[in-house]
């Protein structure tokens, strides 16, 4: 069969040829339009998202980026033992750089806009430099720039946040120091951790840009305070600013709270105790007192009420970005480093303040008997070579027991005691002076703190290199037994030596916090969760007719006619038992160094229940009974002010040893 028009070819399996109907046709048309419609679509699509709209959703893409952040928590406050806040935080404003931003820039751009930026913080172009580089092994963490910046300033890089890309302004908490300088050397202050601080504590949480405590309490109580810093996201644009809300996976934790053991109102009148000192000490033509440090103590446990050191600082400096200008200022041995903790760090020979020590240890040796009778005579010449030592009295000449030695402050009466202790083997005085504290660190809660010294034979030969330096001789003992060569004490072992002898021999161990608390709103009862109870006093084995014998003669150095400070606390209707102490101390000063009395007056109070141990020291200031005794009472009257009536008592500056 041959082909026909309108017919496909012949298939020998159909019956039929195969014909293409006009219905047939039309549907194929219809699908081929279809196809074409749908395939021409698409095309446009794809050529619409890759040319019309490719820049706007590239634009897109890259202001969807998410960051993590660490929100660093609120610190705790700081209050002292009645729960009056002396450390507070305030709200403030913070400037930060995000790194990941900054390095999607060109060199030149990012150069000129950090050069903005330092010029609108003012924060020199250098250090924010400096802190790029520090941290640029972690670009996902914001460096903070300046804390602490003005309305004006703010208000500036937020309309011109486009010519600041990969800057953030964000809210922060500054620390607010509520009395200002006072107490700022126990406070310490908080800074950003260093790379060395970060490489020791990374294990316990900390990370580049947290502000720590770097001295005092917030440095020594830090884990404490610092709190739980937060972890959430953040979508920022392409210029780093923030496009969402922040979306934390852990919320920031409030650190705790710290209530100290300080009494406020006494820290306030032990500063301004120093102070007096300094100026009673200039007013007797001590005009290089510069100086001084004050310790008030329960004797009973321990509990510093008062830690005074002068000159201070103001802390609010180390707020924020702290200017290098005020950081050269309080470096600058002009000023007298203020930063330096006199009291704790402080290192000062004694004078006779220590003359109970080489007592007791006497005493302990059977080395002296308590009602023995010992000339007191205006100079003792001492060893082979003659050395004279002069009584600080020339013109004293009469036998002396303990008590009278100890009012009166005898030295050749201590000259005549170490050099008993000068023959034994075992150097009694060395041995129970370690026993009492010195030589060692007293472990008291906040530092730095220092040792002191008390010089031995072994020191002698480890220190000196000429074989004559080496050897331990008889002068050494004597200048040991009244606190003066190379004796050096800080006015906290000085206190608590004296607590000591208030609480009958019992060696107290110092402590500045009292306990953390879980921060409450304003009224409610603190939650304590974790008290710091003082140890019980270490009983060190003194002989308790030895104690009361040198009560007794710290009691008459106030009242007796003859006491070295019986003019400043004879009529204090409150009955203070203490001591003078006049030591000298090589001082560099302009136009080279010379030797100046240091003054002393340790002692306590009541003297049959005491309450109070008080140390005091003006530098330079001359004797004890002219600076450093007025300045103590300073410290009494506001402790017993409760107890006392007005003009009820008299008080005069008194020349002593």
């Amino acid at each position: 069969m041959s082909s026909l028009p309108g017919f496909l070819p012949p298939d020998p399996r159909a019956e039929e040829p195969y014909r293409v109907t006009p219905q047939m046709a039309i549907r194929i048309a219809i699908l081929g339009i279809i196809a074409i419609a749908l395939f021409a679509a698409l095309f446009f699509r794809l050529w619409a998202l890759q040319i019309i709209s490719g820049e706007r959703y590239l634009e897109e893409a890259r202001n969807n980026q998410i960051r993590t952040f660490r929100a660093s928590a609120q610190r705790g406050t700081i209050a002292d033992r009645d729960g009056a806040l002396l450390v507070s935080n305030v709200p403030g404003t913070v400037v930060q750089l995000w790194p990941a931003a900054l390095a999607e820039m060109s060199d030149a751009e990012r150069a000129s806009m950090l050069r903005r930026l330092s010029n609108v913080l003012g924060v020199p172009l250098a250090d924010i430099r400096a802190d790029l580089r520090r941290r640029a092994s972690d670009p996902l963490t914001p460096v903070t720039v300046k804390e602490g910046v003005g309305d004006p300033k703010v208000k500036y890089l937020l309309e011109h946040q486009a010519r600041f890309p990969g800057v953030q302004v964000a809210q922060t908490q500054l620390r607010n120091y509520e009395e200002g300088a006072l107490a700022a050397q126990i406070f310490g202050y908080v800074g950003e951790i260093t790379p060395d601080q970060l490489a020791e504590r990374r294990d316990k949480g900390y990370a580049p840009g947290d502000r720590i405590g770097q001295a005092g309490v917030e440095a020594s109580y830090d884990r404490y305070l610092r709190g739980v810093p937060g972890v959430g996201r953040v979508r920022v644009d392409a210029l780093g600013r923030i496009m969402s809300d922040r979306e934390f996976s852990q919320l920031p934790e409030t650190g705790y709270s710290i209530r100290l053991t300080i009494d406020s109102n006494l820290q306030r009148a032990a500063e301004d105790a120093i102070a007096y000192g300094i100026r009673l000490a200039r007013e007797e033509g001590e005009w290089n007192a510069n100086g001084g440090a004050l310790v008030a103590m329960d004797p009973k446990t321990g509990e510093i009420l008062a830690l005074a050191s002068n000159p201070t600082f103001d802390p609010s400096i180390y707020v924020g970005r702290v200017d290098p200008k005020d950081l050269k200022r309080l470096s600058d041995p002009a000023t007298n480093y203020p930063t330096l903790n006199r009291a704790t760090a402080g290192l000062y020979p004694p004078g006779s303040t220590f003359k109970p020590v080489t007592a007791l240890a006497a005493m302990q040796e059977g080395l002296l008997s308590t009602d023995e009778l010992i000339q007191c005579t205006g100079k003792r010449v001492v060893g082979e070579d003659k050395q004279v030592f002069m009584n600080w009295d020339p013109l004293k000449d009469e036998p002396m027991t303990l008590t009278t030695a100890i009012a009166n402050s005898c030295d050749t009466y201590f000259y005549e005691v170490a050099l008993r202790a000068y023959k034994q083997p075992d150097s009694p005085i060395q041995k129970w002076a370690r026993r009492m504290g010195f030589g060692h660190s007293t472990g008291v809660d906040v530092g730095p703190e220092g040792a002191g010294l008390i010089p031995t034979p072994a020191w002698r030969r480890r220190h000196f290199k000429s074989e004559i330096d080496k050897l331990w001789k008889s002068g050494d003992s004597v200048q040991l037994g009244i606190g003066q060569g190379d004796v050096l004490v800080t006015p906290l072992q000085m206190t608590r030596l004296y607590a000591l002898i208030a609480n009958g021999g019992k060696l107290v161990e110092p402590t500045i916090v009292r306990q953390v608390e879980r921060p409450s709103p304003e009224g409610d009862t603190a939650v304590v969760v974790r008290p710091f109870s003082p140890r019980p006093p270490e009983d060190i084995g003194l002989d308790p007719t030895g104690i009361r014998v040198l009560q007794e003669g710290l009691f008459d150095a106030t009242h007796a006619s003859y006491g070295t400070s019986q003019r400043v606390f004879g009529t204090f209707p409150i009955p203070i038992a203490g001591k003078t102490g006049t030591a000298e101390k090589f001082v560099d000063v302009p136009g080279g160094g010379r030797l100046f009395d240091q003054s002393w007056w340790c002692g306590y109070g009541p003297y049959e229940d005491p309450e109070l141990a008080v140390c005091a020291l003006i530098e330079n200031g001359g004797h004890g009974g002219e600076a450093a005794a007025p300045a103590a009472l300073k410290v009494f009257e506001e402790f017993f002010a409760e107890e006392l009536q007005p003009g009820s008592y008299s008080v005069a500056p008194q020349e002593s040893d």
